[in-house]
């Protein structure tokens, strides 16, 4: 995988974790939410670990913290804040 991909897929999961922790979830609630293993949610959310991710979990994680799936893909905003 380039550098490129799993960078963003790296943020990917970062925003995802950051949206998680401001809605008071767990990573279990969530996974149990969107029919996924906790390890998986997990694996998603590790920076370190660049997890591909499927568009309808996307849009089904989206759905249940309850923000437009396209706030995941605002990179830069989300790097700026972490700043």
């Amino acid at each position: 995988m380039d550098y490129k991909k799993s960078n963003r897929l790296r943020l990917l999961g970062m925003i995802i974790a950051y949206y998680r922790k401001s809605r008071g979830m767990t990573q279990q609630e969530l996974a149990d939410a969107v029919s996924i293993s906790r390890t998986h949610m997990s694996n998603i959310e590790a920076p370190n670990v660049p997890t591909s991710i499927s568009m309808g979990t996307l849009f089904d994680i989206a759905d249940t913290l309850d923000i437009p799936v396209e706030k995941f893909f605002r990179f830069q905003e989300f790097e700026q804040k972490q700043k």
